[in-house]
């Protein structure tokens, strides 16, 4: 798990695509900042994508990428010298400066728009996904490429919505340097889809055919009234 609070930007110094396999091995240096306390077998988020240590030395380090990812994901448009967002995975005395993280993308977004607001930048995404956009609300989190930001409008019926970056942030990540055009990676907030899935379990039939909850709490209260004698 991440906060989304990006630690430092890395280099990619090497790519090996696999043909045997289809996936590729990533070498990312300028990395030092982070790999002090690494272990073989840690997780990494890597543009927001969380990602398996399989080599490190002080300032570099391996991680494989699955089929799944490239095709999920913009890692597979990553070139040599290409940047990125890094953060390790938290521990027991990480400060939750953004939000709950998994480094599970869900879909990319195009960035439509960029304009500068005074000192900061903001930027509208159109996701590739649409259905993520019942997961996105103003003033709630996105995480785009492994940044957790804050969303500043939203726009249901165009599908897209807009984020504020400002001049702290813009030092601090590699989305302030793209261009409309350019794919960022997008994690929704996980707490929605949990949220979603508790309202839905009220509406809907159990999996052996059982009345939906909701149902069961009317017709509890409906048996409630009619069993009360008539005055």
């Amino acid at each position: 798990m991440f906060t989304g609070i990006v630690e430092i930007i890395g280099v990619v110094s090497e790519l090996n695509h696999q043909a045997e396999d289809g996936g590729t091995n990533l070498t990312i240096s300028d990395a030092s900042e982070i790999l002090s306390d690494c272990h073989l077998g840690d997780s990494i988020s890597v543009n927001g994508t969380c990602l398996t240590v399989t080599w490190f030395d002080k300032s570099s380090f391996k991680v494989g990428v699955a089929p799944e990812t490239l095709r999920r994901t913009n890692l597979g448009s990553l070139k040599q010298n290409s940047k990125v967002n890094l953060e390790r995975a938290v521990s027991a005395t990480t400060r939750m400066g953004g939000h709950f993280v998994q480094g599970h993308v869900d879909t990319v977004a195009t960035i439509l728009k960029k304009e500068p607001d005074g000192n900061a930048i903001t930027f509208r995404f159109q996701p590739r996904d649409r259905s993520v956009l019942r997961y996105v609300v103003e003033k709630g989190y996105v995480t785009l490429d492994g940044a957790s930001l804050t969303i500043t409008k939203v726009d249901d019926e165009e599908a897209w919505w807009e984020v504020m970056l400002i001049s702290y942030t813009q030092e601090k990540v590699v989305t302030a340097s793209k261009t409309p055009g350019d794919e960022v990676n997008v994690e929704v907030d996980q707490i929605g889809k949990y949220v979603e899935k508790a309202v839905e379990g009220y509406f809907s039939q159990g999996s052996s055919g059982e009345p939906a909850i909701l149902q069961k709490m009317v017709e509890k209260i409906v048996d409630a009234r009619l069993s009360k004698p008539q005055q």
